[in-house]
């Protein structure tokens, strides 16, 4: 029993951090809100998302043991709506076979547009699915959350794969957000959606 429990540690682990991405926010996460996923030591992510209004682009990396920091540049149409902010993740526990992880985390550490302090909690579930849900002030407004439904790879023609896809729905403190994010190639993923009631797409790196 204990062997299963550790192979099945292991896996959940691996699979989250498989899928960690950054979120439009900065932060590592989903749409706009955080997951509980921090960076492992000597990881990295870049992004970059085309938003109806304009654009968004963040770099994170992990500079200590479970410690997660990046910035994030926001470019809107209107110049009054252009900032660079700075955000952290901690991550308090790792998620395992029966318990979330959980993280806490600060974005617009400098109060640019708007200091949000957050506490997220993430949790794989059977079927390839994935809850997440955290408290955070600021943007958030008190609770938000989301669900994700990972399809795997699957066989098209003889040679072609349909790549691994993770379809999102989640609540921002203030809308409803719905993407999807492909796994193109390892590291490199794909977004696109819909999100404050507008367009968006994006890629990102993580290595």
């Amino acid at each position: 029993m204990k062997k299963v429990l550790l192979v099945g540690a292991i896996i959940f682990s691996i699979s989250a951090v498989g899928l960690a991405a950054p979120s439009v926010s900065g932060s590592t996460g989903l749409i706009n809100n955080p997951s509980a996923d921090v960076l492992r030591s000597g990881q990295f992510s870049i992004g970059y998302y085309n938003l109806n209004d304009g654009g968004a682009g963040s770099l994170n990396m992990n500079i200590a043991t479970n410690l997660e920091v990046g910035i994030a540049g926001f470019r809107m149409d209107n110049s009054a709506g252009n900032h660079t902010l700075l955000n952290a993740k901690y991550a308090l526990a790792p998620e395992s076979v029966l318990t979330p992880g959980i993280a806490v985390g600060i974005e617009d550490v400098a109060d640019e547009r708007q200091r949000t302090l957050y506490a997220a909690a993430s949790k794989a579930l059977p079927f390839g699915f994935r809850v997440h849900a955290g408290v955070g002030t600021g943007r958030y407004n008190g609770l938000f959350g989301a669900i994700e439904k990972t399809i795997n790879p699957i066989m098209i023609t003889g040679k072609d794969m349909f790549p691994a896809t993770t379809l999102i729905a989640e609540y921002d403190g203030n809308h409803m957000n719905y993407g999807a994010r492909m796994s193109i190639v390892p590291g490199v993923k794909v977004d696109g959606g819909w999100r404050d009631s507008n367009w968006y797409v994006g890629v990102s790196f993580t290595n």
